[in-house]
């Protein structure tokens, strides 16, 4: 489960204490870490990648240069992406990874991101001025092969199937309101059933899920592996690995459609304040940092990289609108009509 650190500010009307908590909010302390920079100097980055992006991250950086210069906090999708939002520039951060969703959202509300000093050539062709990609992770359905078979319960196609009674109890899914893995489920819902078909083949979805509608994106998978339940709905390229691994793991592709969401990587535009080695290292991440991310994270993104056969899901799709916060807001609002 990911580390969260959380920095609190007690405000109260001793306006001493409230300078004293700003100050220590701003990274401004003098301690300087063996052979690096005072934290001041520091790039601040914040994201939400998981423990194996920002340990591919850190690696890449401190190979290219940049050890004890920087510092990552990491949290929640959600958590990262209000904040962002709601702070803009004023946020401490002067890099930041997130879903791409919400760095488009922010740009777009806040025009909070500097343009990147360097270019990139996607295979899709959607490059961006102000942020660039990391990773993409896709969906899929995921099977504990035992599970299905001491349970003599059928292989599953599609999402709809997991609507059948006979699943009952041995489903588990992530809710869309904490974890933004929930949203590709219901991307391939929404797109290929309609928001009404959606909301019936989601309620029977969660009818069957009972209480195993997780807060965490990671949970349905290690239920999956534990033999708690059966099927669960998680990242696709973390089923392939167990497989790979000889875990008692299976996928399916769902024939609605294998839907993605990608991480990108953004400088905030802090004007003359702006750290210039935050540039500097978002572009060591993209160039020299992808070779080492696609070992956990394998669709390939960027001209040149190519994904492994069995990391190629077979119904690869795009939602049909722009992701946006406010597209995700209406689709949490579907998932809680379906409760």
């Amino acid at each position: 489960m990911k580390q969260k650190r959380t920095l609190a500010l007690l405000l109260t009307g001793v306006m001493t204490l409230s300078a004293l908590a700003m100050t220590g909010c701003g990274g401004g302390t003098e301690e300087t870490a063996e052979g690096g920079a005072a934290s001041g100097e520091q790039v601040i980055i914040y994201s939400n990648a998981d423990d194996e992006a920002v340990e591919a991250m850190k690696a890449t950086l401190d190979a290219n240069g940049y050890a004890n210069q920087y510092m990552f906090q990491t949290f929640g999708t959600s958590e990262l992406g209000g904040k962002v939002l709601a702070e803009g520039t004023n946020i401490e951060a002067d890099l930041i990874t997130l879903s791409t969703f919400y760095v488009d959202s922010a740009q777009e509300q806040q025009n909070m991101f500097q343009d990147l000093n360097f270019t990139y050539k996607l295979l899709d062709g959607s490059e961006k001025t102000y942020c660039a990609p990391i990773t993409s992770q896709e969906g899929a359905i995921i099977v504990n092969t035992e599970m299905l078979a001491e349970n003599n319960l059928p292989m599953p196609t599609c999402l709809k199937d997991l609507t059948n009674p006979v699943y009952k109890d041995m489903i588990s899914v992530t809710d869309i309101k904490s974890s933004s893995t929930a949203w590709l489920l219901i991307q391939a819902l929404v797109s290929e059933y309609g928001e009404e078909g959606a909301k019936e083949v989601l309620t029977g979805i969660y009818e069957n899920a009972g209480p195993h509608i997780e807060s965490s994106g990671s949970a349905p998978l290690k239920k999956v592996r534990a033999g708690e339940v059966a099927i669960g709905f998680g990242l696709r390229q973390q089923a392939v690995a167990d497989k790979a691994e000889g875990l008692p793991i299976d996928y399916v592709d769902p024939t609605e459609g294998n839907f993605s969401l990608t991480e990108s990587v953004a400088v905030v535009d802090k004007g003359d304040a702006t750290n210039p080695l935050a540039q500097e290292m978002a572009q060591c991440i993209i160039e020299k940092g992808r070779s080492e991310l696609q070992k956990y994270y394998p669709n390939a993104l960027y001209e040149g990289e190519t994904t492994s056969s069995e990391n190629a899901s077979a119904y690869p799709k795009t939602f049909a609108e722009p992701l946006t916060v406010e597209l995700l807001e209406s689709h949490q609002a579907l998932s809680e009509s379906c409760k």
